[in-house]
């Protein structure tokens, strides 16, 4: 039996949990436009606008409009009853304030929904080398969702951001919960995107759900990211030498990124190099 049921919420947010990108294109990738609203947060509770500001847009007709930052779920097309596992999608900027009020608001709408699982995707910047496969750490506060899917709880002690939030509050409402993040090279300068560390959840996110997420052009764009960064390497010895350092360490330690130990440290690090934690928005 699956441990995590046929409708299992996947929870992405853009901002301090989202490094490359990763999270955010993941649940973009899901999204197939085949999905409709189940609820949506009110940004005046939860967003600070000096931080998250609104956007202004127009149309063809030069129209505009003003774009709040926004959080919302959203459930797939399809009959309700159907036996094979689906994805929910929660997605949208991480709130600045009441994360236990907007929590619970998102876990009654997950109970309204029957769902039976759920999964967050986060991405954080470490040190690791972009020519290896991209590490995925995944991690449960839930017994059984350890054992049916062979994975660690986490040692980590420190700072968190919403998706920790969200995790707990499910596993409070009974709700299985795991949480799965992508390692992004952290030296990556290339306009912000990581699609490697896309592909590389979503690939993880298959294994502990049995849903195939088309990947489109992913593997394509994957290779792009990597030969544009091979090629700045080939032109900068000391960016060379470090990935170099970086291989050694990663082929030496055999994988230490799957290790409790290891994301402890790499949010160590993470948190040191980016300020006091999401309570600050720092990025």
């Amino acid at each position: 039996m699956q441990v995590l049921g046929t409708r299992i919420v996947v929870a992405a947010f853009d901002g301090w949990n989202d490094a490359g990108e990763a999270a955010s294109a993941a649940a973009e990738q899901i999204d197939d436009g085949g999905y409709s609203l189940v609820h949506a947060a009110d940004p005046e509770l939860y967003f600070d606008y000096q931080w998250a500001r609104p956007t202004l847009e127009r149309d063809q007709a030069g129209n505009r409009s003003l774009r709040w930052p926004s959080a919302r779920m959203l459930r797939p097309a399809g009959a309700p009853e159907s036996t094979e596992p689906r994805l929910w999608l929660l997605t949208g900027t991480e709130p600045a304030r009441a994360w236990q009020a907007f929590s619970a608001e998102f876990i009654d709408a997950a109970l309204s929904e029957d769902v039976t699982g759920f999964v967050t995707l986060g991405a954080m910047l470490s040190d690791v080398p972009h020519t290896r496969p991209i590490s995925i750490f995944a991690s449960s506060e839930n017994a059984e969702v350890r054992e049916a899917l062979g994975i660690e709880r986490s040692t980590y002690e420190g700072p968190i951001g919403i998706l920790s939030a969200l995790e707990h509050a499910a596993e409070e409402a009974g709700i299985p919960a795991l949480s799965l993040w992508a390692n992004v090279p952290h030296y990556v300068q290339t306009g912000g995107s990581s699609p490697k560390a896309t592909l590389a959840l979503l690939d993880r996110l298959h294994e502990v759900t049995g849903v195939d997420v088309p990947r489109g052009s992913l593997s394509t764009e994957a290779a792009m990211w990597e030969a544009t960064i091979d090629a700045a390497a080939a032109e900068d010895e000391e960016m060379a030498a470090y990935i170099a350092q970086l291989e050694t360490k990663r082929d030496t330690w055999e994988s230490p990124d799957a290790s409790g130990e290891a994301i402890a440290q790499a949010f160590e690090r993470f948190f040191r190099r980016n300020g006091e934690g999401p309570g600050e928005h720092k990025r």
